[in-house]
């Protein structure tokens, strides 16, 4: 039914979400997971110091947090060897997505992503009315030079990058990188969606000079720097694109709890070398429990790990559907090939031993 309200544009689009949180499926099955694997968070947490510093920031929630996020861009200028005028901060890297897409895209221009890569991005895109052209992954990684050549042949305004990738946690080296980079299109731009940087080997981020206009890199605190639940992120790019992201942005989308935390969390490299480490265990584990059970752990550089089920999305779905009702929280890719594959967070011991005792009752529940 048409609502009159809502533009052509709206009216058009399905009701939906890119996630149906654990949240939500703990409501509709009336209990809770004992293993909260499945959203790429974090388990280990925040810095203690950044937890300090929330707490200490929650007395002044009376006022509205810094517009300018002057202290935390500042800091993440120096971290990344740029000017605070190449660093924009937003609610998480979704946020920031929305007002790259609508400082960039209008109605009917061509956007390149890879097909079963990370669905927020095509949700902006078809909501300001972009037109999506999606590639097949290439041996579970994203296909570099299939869809550089898909936005020169369809004149892309964008292209989706992510390096590490979710969902498969695969991974580009710096000159693969670096040869993308520079092989992008006149007129088009290499949205380069890094929040697992963290997680990965040096290799993976190629240095680029921030006045690249070719690429926008982004990076999260949501990942290594486990606080999801505060939405913070930061874009750099050159200095007229951040520039006019002051054209669209929330200026006050930035609560002063979650500045105040991410900049004492920045400032704790101690807590983020020892969640790396943890994680890498974590990876491992993870590898070791698919292993025993004749399953294959796909190679990861992110918190998570996609666990090749051995055959179709039919057995994929009903392998992770048994998980849930084992009480094991758990998502798999989105689209072929990746979705042979359940994906694993890495969460602390406890998960993973619940997840070891689950996993052979669900393959054979599932049909194996």
């Amino acid at each position: 039914m048409t609502d009159p309200r809502l533009t052509t544009l709206a009216d058009t689009l399905p009701q939906s979400v890119p996630f149906v949180g654990p949240e939500a499926q703990e409501r509709a099955r009336g209990r809770r997971f004992v293993a909260r694997i499945g959203a790429n968070e974090s388990v280990l947490g925040p810095s203690p110091k950044a937890i300090d510093a929330m707490r200490a920031a929650a007395a002044d929630a009376w006022m509205y947090g810094d517009p300018e996020s002057h202290d935390l861009r500042h800091a993440l200028a120096a971290a990344h060897d740029v000017s605070p005028r190449n660093v924009v901060v937003g609610e998480g890297i979704d946020s920031l997505l929305g007002y790259l897409v609508r400082l960039t895209v209008a109605s009917g221009d061509a956007v390149v992503t890879s097909d079963g890569a990370y669905p927020t991005f095509n949700y902006h895109v078809t909501g300001y009315g972009g037109v999506l052209h999606k590639v097949p992954y290439r041996n579970d990684h994203e296909d570099l030079e299939a869809l550089i050549e898909t936005a020169r042949r369809v004149r892309a305004r964008l292209i989706y990058v992510a390096n590490p990738d979710n969902p498969m946690g695969s991974w580009h080296g710096t000159e693969a990188m670096r040869a993308a980079i520079e092989a992008v299109p006149e007129e088009c731009l290499l949205v380069l969606d890094e929040a697992y940087a963290e997680f990965a080997p040096e290799v993976v981020s190629p240095p680029v000079a921030p006045e690249n206009r070719r690429v926008i890199r982004l990076r999260t605190f949501s990942k290594a720097y486990g606080m999801a639940g505060a939405r913070v992120g930061c874009a750099i790019g050159d200095q007229e694109l951040i520039g006019a992201f002051e054209k669209v942005r929330n200026h006050f989308g930035m609560s002063r709890i979650a500045q105040a935390g991410a900049l004492a969390a920045l400032g704790d490299q101690d807590w983020l070398e020892e969640v790396r480490q943890r994680t890498a265990d974590a990876r491992r584990r993870i590898a070791g429990i698919a292993e025993a059970c004749g399953m294959v752990a796909l190679p990861s550089a992110t918190n998570f790990v996609a666990v090749d089920c051995g055959r179709d999305v039919a057995f994929a779905r009903a392998v992770l559907q048994r998980l849930v009702a084992h009480d094991i929280f758990v998502r798999m890719p989105f689209a072929a090939p990746g979705d042979r594959c359940i994906r694993v967070g890495c969460g602390t011991e406890a998960d993973l031993q619940h997840l070891a005792s689950a996993l052979p009752t669900a393959l054979t529940e599932a049909g194996r």
